[in-house]
């Protein structure tokens, strides 16, 4: 981990705290990033009386600055609520509905809400990346971006604006098929591109029955239809063959994936395999560039 550049002055801490794992960053007056350090005090582990001693740990590591924090933090679950901003939303709505801890000059960012006559739908933290992503002119004011993770975020955004979003329990369902009930022991198998998983995003491709295709994996390995090492892959593709053949503009256009590793690698597979056209942000990078904006906003 890098140490703080004696000659450059931070100027504020910037906190990613999600559910299970919290990033904290010391940003300089610029923008730039100073140092960094991950650890795995997400909300889960805490309590709200613990924030205030969390809060002082960090400064003690980084100095007495300023701190700005998105994600779970502002969840009922976390420190102190920030209520959602209602869609469409962009960075200059998230400042001016920002909730202060005055007393600890702590700044939370609230996160943004959907709700139609026939959908509702929340996030928190993500909306920092999107936005970020387009005010560091990294992906353009209109624009489709997914989130691949736990739970994978589909989101548009039209003129710089948070206008509709779409919350997918793509990894969760995983985890919890692997885990529990009839699949439990047949999805220990590794998960990687190959023929198998391509085979699973073909048939979740689509308007298919996912429970009946779910119950499938079991069958397809009991009659040798599917190798058992395969059964893994092939239903990690049948649920992201499902998750991306929901969203009905994918064909023949963009779409701007904000995250890393095999899971991105998966998503990116299936997307092109739809027709459409993948564009790998930084996820951290979209990050720092929202909450920097934010703090400007504020200012």
């Amino acid at each position: 981990m890098p140490a703080v550049p004696s000659d450059v002055t931070p100027a504020y801490i910037a906190i990613d705290w999600g559910t299970t794992n919290r990033r904290c960053y010391v940003i300089a007056a610029d923008g730039t990033m100073l140092d960094t350090v991950r650890d795995d005090r997400g909300v889960l582990a805490m309590r709200a009386e613990d924030y205030p001693a969390e809060i002082a740990a960090i400064r003690m590591r980084f100095g007495e600055l300023p701190v700005i924090a998105a994600g779970m933090v502002g969840s009922t679950r976390g420190w102190r609520e920030a209520a959602y901003v209602p869609a469409p939303a962009d960075l200059a709505s998230l400042a001016q509905a920002a909730t202060r801890i005055d007393d600890a000059d702590v700044t939370i960012v609230p996160g943004v809400s959907l709700l139609t006559e026939t959908r509702a739908d929340v996030m928190r933290g993500e909306e920092v990346q999107v936005l970020g992503a387009v005010a560091a002119g990294l992906a353009p004011a209109d624009a489709l971006f997914a989130q691949p993770g736990t739970h994978n975020k589909w989101v548009h955004v039209a003129d710089g604006r948070i206008t509709d979003f779409a919350t997918t329990m793509t990894g969760e369902l995983f985890a919890l098929v692997k885990g529990h009930g009839i699949l439990a022991g047949m999805l220990d198998g590794p998960v990687a591109d190959g023929p198998a998983f391509r085979d699973g995003l073909a048939r979740g491709n689509g308007a298919c029955d996912l429970t009946a295709a779910l119950f499938g994996v079991r069958a397809s390995v009991l009659l040798g239809r599917i190798a058992a090492e395969d059964a893994a892959a092939y239903a990690s593709g049948l649920l992201i063959g499902s998750d991306i053949g929901a969203v009905p503009d994918i064909e023949g256009g963009t779409v701007h994936l904000l995250s890393s590793g095999l899971l991105a690698d998966l998503y990116t597979i299936g997307i092109q395999q739809r027709g459409g056209t993948v564009v790998a942000l930084d996820s951290h990078a979209g990050f720092l560039a929202g909450l920097h904006a934010i703090r400007e906003h504020l200012s």
